[in-house]
């Protein structure tokens, strides 16, 4: 089963400067869209389309030193922006100061190869560390990026031959903050990365010391990524349905739990699991948790025993008295959570 899957690779730093000058050039386009389209909502009340806007950028690539497909690559990603966000005019891009923008290049289908061992595009050749031998792919679209300690990535959409997945189990995930995550076999995803290294990130902050600072951010983003990167492929190699709970983060930054559940990260699990599920033929799907930490997954009831409010949070393990079973907290929702899956995939599973 053939479908499209993102790579990114991180470049040498030896083209760091030429990509700062390339990135600068993409902004000062932005800007410029940004500034016509406004105008032209303004004084005649038109909505510019990328193609409206093309004639404008016409022949600009070659003085600002980009592929002239790239500005057009700009424009449509203006366009799509300022339709998700149904605004007349977007946020500029800063090329300097404190505020500034992180480097973004887009670069259209075909617009890049791997020639002689390197990414060439627009008649420069960028020397990557390629660990996942870019030879063996066709490039379609790409990108380059920056991250916020100024490191550059090329990022590139490739078609990649999935495999279905031999899993024949289903599985529950709880979503929680002590364990980012909890599934009914018992397998836990720890978590918590950010405030295990808050000590240390508080006393950089309190130095001024901003490149360690963003040191550790960074440390913390990849630690949670490589943890639930691993927790989901696991999954999804053993399983051939998943179901999780619907709790969300979103609605969780609103309340005092807000750094509790940014840290455990249950958006990206959720987009992982998505994905690569979708990858591997796998069903993935959300359900309504309610009440599933109250009810007992052996007898289905909400006895008295079982932890309610917030006199319960502290509860971890209880035992049900109405059927004797002793419980886990985050395993008996794991399981309500499977049970609620299954009902669902009773009435029968949609045509993909």
């Amino acid at each position: 089963m053939k479908k499209t899957k993102t790579l990114k690779v991180r470049i040498k730093d030896k083209h760091v400067k030429l990509l700062n000058r390339m990135a600068r050039s993409v902004n000062f386009v932005w800007n410029y869209i940004n500034e016509l389209s406004s105008r032209s909502i303004k004084e005649r009340g038109v909505f510019l389309s990328a193609y409206d806007i093309h004639p404008y950028t016409k022949g600009a690539g070659k003085e600002l030193g980009l592929h002239s497909q790239s500005l057009q690559c700009i424009a449509a990603e203006y366009v799509t922006r300022r339709k998700q966000f149904k605004k007349a005019r977007l946020n500029w891009r800063k090329s300097g100061g404190v505020r500034r923008s992180l480097g973004w290049i887009p670069v259209n289908t075909g617009q890049a190869k791997w020639k002689n061992g390197q990414v060439f595009h627009n008649g420069r050749y960028f020397s990557v560390w390629d660990s996942f031998e870019l030879n063996n792919y066709k490039f379609r679209s790409a990108s380059f990026s920056e991250d916020s300690r100024g490191r550059w990535y090329f990022n590139v959409v490739v078609d990649v031959e999935f495999e279905i997945s031999e899993g024949t189990q289903s599985v529950g995930i709880d979503l929680g903050f002590k364990e980012s995550a909890t599934d009914s076999n018992g397998n836990v995803v720890a978590g918590r990365e950010y405030r295990l290294l808050e000590q240390k990130l508080g006393i950089a902050q309190r130095a001024g010391n901003q490149k360690r600072v963003k040191a550790i951010h960074a440390k913390i983003k990849n630690r949670r990524q490589d943890a639930l990167h691993k927790y989901s492929r696991k999954l999804v190699n053993e399983n051939a349905a998943i179901f999780v709970g619907n709790v969300s983060s979103q609605a969780m930054v609103k309340t005092k739990k807000a750094k509790s559940a940014l840290d455990a990260g249950w958006g990206i699990l959720k987009t992982m699991l998505e994905y690569k599920c979708d990858h591997a033929g796998v069903v993935f799907e959300i359900v309504n948790e309610a009440y599933s930490t109250q009810t007992c997954s052996c007898c289905r009831v909400i006895p008295d025993s079982s932890p309610k409010g917030r006199t319960g949070l502290g509860i971890r393990e209880w035992v049900c008295s109405e059927c004797g079973a002793e419980h886990q907290r985050d395993i008996n929702a794991a399981r309500n959570i499977l049970a609620v899956g299954h009902d669902r995939l009773a009435v029968g599973i949609p045509v993909l």
